[in-house]
């Protein structure tokens, strides 16, 4: 995989590893899979076996929580930009490869919540066993009621009663909330809805999901996908009491948490979409080339409109790695916060990319790419989501613009001290 950002030895080996794994283990598994996941209720109550045997591997191979940052002690010391292009392997195989390696959200993003601002004791209960691939979890912030894409508009209430929280509200989309393994909610609400300062209103509290009051209401489809045993899930949460010690990081940190949990998430959404993009081109390529298939007596490939889009979309591939390993050395050394501007731009950039990539691999399959027989249709669903999920397109653009019309007094104060200095130069030729 070439880069012109330098990766350690030890990440160059991992990357060996790792594509071994996901080309002689993940991929071949994806159907055996969709086989195990069963029908009906089955669906959310059951973990494929296969599962089971491909984290085993990967554990015993080192390829385990690559995830999380070199400054977390926790763990396996790589740097963001070391992840992003072994996280970009893992895209080739979305369904099954991330969460082989303990590396699939929500789990990421609620790790690094409970590694950066947990207490020793919530690490212990919540963070090791996530670690371990013991259990699994569920961020719950988006809202039914509400336009989230804000998240001042979250209504969800947290309210302190002695010395618990009552948690009330509706969620949906809640990822990984219809999983048999889910055990634990990051729950996003607000707590002093009050406070004339609009980012200290919310909080984030820890509950267990075997919590009374708290009901799974139904999974929601993408595109008529269920994503069980995982799921997507509308979520209500009616009086329930968790203790006061279940808050992260304290009262009114809501949105700096979220900020956090963001960031990171948000750009490793966009290296596998990389990953994603790269098979989808595969399969065209492999369709296009095919002697088998040709139309008006020649190949795919000789037709020049297909040749034309092959082209454009390693064009595009290209680009969109580049901005998405800047961004993600930009988080390494100015942390998320300083990487908004290079975070925002990728996570506009490569979901488009990917989704005119798959469109594109679809069109050259005809009927046969919008079947089950390929993974393109499973990932056009996925991919004209991740145009919503995180914040959608919109949102970052905005953030982007704001950014840069920021810059327009430096921009005027520039463009007059060179007309000064032309003046200076025409009027110092005039006397000679």
């Amino acid at each position: 995989m070439a880069s012109i950002f330098e990766v350690s030895p030890r990440c160059k080996e991992l990357q060996k590893k790792l594509i071994d794994f996901v080309e002689n283990d993940c991929l071949p598994a994806e159907e055996i899979y969709e086989s195990q996941v069963g029908t009906g209720d089955q669906r959310w109550k059951s973990v494929p076996p296969i599962m089971e045997d491909l984290k085993a591997k990967a554990k015993s191979l080192g390829l385990w929580n690559l995830f999380l940052p070199k400054s977390y002690p926790e763990g396996p010391g790589l740097t963001n930009l070391e992840y992003a292009t072994l996280c970009e392997i893992t895209g080739r195989c979305p369904r099954v490869a991330p969460e082989a390696l303990n590396c699939s959200a929500p789990d990421t993003g609620n790790m690094e919540v409970f590694a950066k601002y947990g207490t020793p004791a919530q690490k212990q209960k919540w963070l090791v066993p996530l670690m371990n691939g013991q259990i699994r979890s569920a961020f719950a912030m988006t809202e039914f009621a509400v336009s989230s894409s804000d998240a001042t508009n979250i209504e969800t209430r947290i309210e302190r009663v002695g010395d618990h929280y009552i948690v009330n509200g509706l969620k949906w989309w809640i990822s990984g909330a219809g999983d048999p393994r889910c055990k634990v909610y990051l729950v996003m609400g607000k707590s002093d809805p009050n406070n004339e300062h609009k980012y200290r209103q919310q909080s984030i509290v820890i509950v267990p999901a075997d919590t009374p009051g708290i009901e799974v209401v139904r999974p929601m489809t993408v595109f008529g996908y269920d994503d069980a045993p995982e799921g997507h899930c509308e979520v209500k949460f009616t009086n329930v009491k968790i203790p006061v010690e279940n808050i992260i990081a304290g009262e009114g940190r809501g949105f700096e948490i979220i900020q956090g949990r963001l960031g990171p998430g948000r750009i490793h959404h966009c290296m596998r979409a990389i990953g994603m993009a790269e098979r989808s081109l595969d399969c065209m390529i492999s369709r296009v080339t095919d002697p088998s298939r040709r139309t008006f007596g020649k190949v795919l490939a000789q037709h020049g409109t297909v040749a034309a889009d092959v082209a454009k979309i390693r064009i595009e591939i290209n680009a969109s790695r580049l901005m998405v390993l800047a961004a993600a050395d930009k988080i390494d050394r100015l942390n998320a916060k300083g990487a908004m501007r290079d975070i925002a731009m990728a996570k506009v950039m490569v979901p488009q990319m990917l989704q005119r990539t798959i469109d594109l691999a679809i069109q050259a399959h005809g009927a046969a790419g919008v079947s089950q027989d390929f993974p393109l249709a499973r990932f056009a669903a996925g991919a004209r989501t991740l145009r919503i999920a995180d914040g959608p397109d919109e949102v970052h653009m905005m953030q982007l613009a704001r950014f840069e019309l920021l810059r327009g007094d430096a921009i005027r104060e520039r463009d007059d001290a060179i007309k000064a200095r032309r003046q200076q130069i025409l009027d110092k030729g005039s006397k000679l």
